[in-house]
């Protein structure tokens, strides 16, 4: 049913993305639930490494002509559903939609009347919506079933200088990073930005350290493969150029021996993935080194925090990070969308028994 003044579209055409692009980032800019796993390079860039022909689906909600609300999902199967993903879920740390909440707030109920008209889906799943998301906002207005569970924990900082991150800390621990600090400054272990025009060839580098920094241990098979190079150096080049990634190298005697690449949102920094040579941990703390890098970056943006993103590694926590849970949302179209919420419930309660082995 058509409204005076709004419109609703799905696009299902594989170049869809790729012609939205001027739109698409006028939106992101607009909606400060958003997150770089949102922007435009990134969902493009992982569409063209990533996407089956004939499975995009964007839904496009217009105000007066002005994109106010976009879905951009992904057709698939899974448990025997078929279901609506967001683009590029498997490599992003938050899973949301586009809504700009000066726009009026019928904008999520036409989005809900669009993907509820289309076709060939059963659920709707956004595995990792952090609080405060557009997602949130869309469940709170859908018209029919919808089941939240737990996801994955994101560990915060706030944002600042390096000096005041510190002083939160005990005087003890504080003094001994000072002097860990000092001493790789003494070493001249240097760190600078990439700018875009390099950042093809710098992330060939940093995944070479990556899986040398992983030597002999587990690591995630995707970050071996070719398309996850390609599609991160697809990514990086607009997203560098727009402000939404900043990817770091760190140099000894003039030797790359880190790299780290951090993600640029609305209001937070985020530490997305490194790479450093295993002899580096003999001359400096890795992980003190880089997060002055990232701290310095959130100081000079104006953020109000840092994020660790998903992962609750030991290193991470001698920095006394405030846990932010995700919660995955299951949004239901038709009956069938019961079975896959029971088996997603199911797989959330057997990753708690993991992390916590003493539960109930």
């Amino acid at each position: 049913m058509s409204v005076p003044g709004w419109s609703a579209e799905v696009r299902r055409d594989d170049g869809a993305l790729r012609g939205l692009a001027a739109e698409w980032r006028d939106l992101y800019a607009r909606s400060p639930a958003a997150t770089p796993f949102q922007s435009h390079a990134w969902l493009e860039s992982w569409w063209t490494q990533y996407g089956a022909p004939g499975r995009l689906r964007l839904v496009l909600v217009r105000s007066g002509g002005r994109l106010v609300a976009a879905a951009p999902l992904v057709l698939g199967r899974r448990w025997g559903c078929p279901v609506l993903a967001p683009l590029a879920a498997p490599l992003s740390d938050f899973t949301d939609v586009l809504y700009d909440p000066s726009a009026d707030p019928r904008a999520l109920d036409h989005l809900a009347r669009a993907l509820l008209r289309e076709p060939g889906w059963t659920a709707l799943d956004f595995p990792e919506a952090r609080p405060g998301s557009a997602a949130h906002a869309l469940l709170r207005r859908w018209p029919r079933q919808a089941w939240r569970m737990p996801a994955s924990v994101c560990l915060d900082l706030p944002a600042g200088d390096l000096d005041t991150f510190l002083d939160r800390l005990p005087g003890r621990s504080a003094g001994k990073m000072r002097a860990r600090l000092r001493k790789a400054d003494a070493r001249q272990v240097t760190a600078a930005a990439v700018p875009a025009e390099r950042a093809v060839a710098a992330v060939g580098a940093l995944l070479d350290l990556h899986v040398r920094q992983w030597q002999d241990r587990p690591i995630n098979p995707e970050h071996t493969r070719d398309r996850f190079r390609r599609h991160l150096a697809g990514a990086l080049v607009p997203m560098i150029r727009e402000g939404q990634a900043e990817l770091f190298e760190y140099r000894h005697e003039g030797r790359l021996v880190a790299s780290d690449l951090v993600v640029v949102g609305h209001g937070f920094v985020g530490a997305y993935l490194y790479g450093a040579d295993p002899g580096l941990r003999r001359i400096a703390d890795v992980s003190l080194l880089l997060l002055r890098e990232i701290l310095d970056s959130s100081a000079r943006r104006g953020m109000s925090r840092v994020s660790l993103l998903r992962g609750e590694e030991p290193y991470k926590m001698k920095w006394r990070p405030v846990p932010v849970p995700n919660e995955r949302l299951v949004l239901a179209r038709s009956s069938g969308a019961h079975v896959y919420a029971a088996a997603a419930r199911s797989r959330a309660f057997l990753a708690s028994i993991r992390h916590n082995p003493d539960h109930p």
